[in-house]
């Protein structure tokens, strides 16, 4: 059985370019302190278009294990950050207004490969679509389309009017869907199809091919003391 971490996502405005000054920031931190020791094991940055997406892994629920502190040093963090990094939410008034809602979620049964290929894909949706759009993702992966693209997880939050998408991979399976997407275009159709109502480009004036939708890697950081069975 694969490990997944659980995932907590927060969104915010960023000042476009500015990726080179919010990583290292990250990167020196995580080097001085230790994370892990409050449960937190990975981390990623991405970012798309005035968007940053920080991804925090921990070994499971703070509701499970009680670790409910937050990142070492994360004043000195956010003041760092601050001429960069901003709230998106419009009912924003505090650091938990950041945090995306999770809303749904699917792993498949049994035995997965290991070694998943982790994608994120931003967009915009309609306020209060999520019972819908979960809807669309149910009906889906009740199906073979997940098993056929070598899903080994996939995870749905939503913060304000924007819609993330964590989808994990069999790498495998992930780049041979790449190399012949054609074979699969009628299913992908039939689920952007469903989902068409709800959710839309996050800047449909750039947008030209689901490849735009993806979000950017530009910091990632992994306890290297831990491993999935500790």
């Amino acid at each position: 059985m694969v490990f997944h971490p659980f995932r907590n996502v927060i969104v915010c405005h960023m000042v476009p370019g500015s990726e080179d000054k919010v990583g290292p920031v990250f990167g020196h931190y995580d080097g001085i302190t230790r994370p892990q020791d409050l449960g937190v094991i990975g981390r990623v940055l991405l970012s798309h278009d005035d968007l940053y997406i920080h991804i925090v892994e921990r070994k499971q629920d703070p509701a499970i294990s009680g670790q409910r502190r937050g990142l070492p040093a994360f004043e000195k963090i956010a003041e760092a950050i601050g001429p960069y990094v901003t709230p998106y939410p419009s009912y924003w008034e505090n650091p938990s207004h950041s945090v995306a809602k999770e809303f749904y979620h699917w792993v498949p049964e049994g035995d997965v490969p290991a070694g998943g290929e982790l994608t994120v894909i931003v967009q915009r949706m309609k306020p209060g679509s999520e019972p819908d759009i979960a809807r669309v993702f149910t009906e889906s992966d009740a199906g073979p389309l997940p098993r056929e693209t070598g899903v080994t997880g996939r995870w749905l939050y939503s913060i304000d009017d924007v819609f993330v998408h964590l989808l994990e991979q069999d790498r495998e399976m992930a780049a041979t869907v790449r190399q012949d997407h054609e074979s699969l275009r009628p299913a992908f159709a039939k689920v952007m199809e469903g989902l068409s109502p709800y959710v839309s480009p996050y800047r449909p004036e750039k947008w030209q091919a689901p490849k735009d939708s993806v979000a950017h890697v530009f910091y990632r950081w992994q306890a290297e003391d831990w491993r999935p069975e500790d």
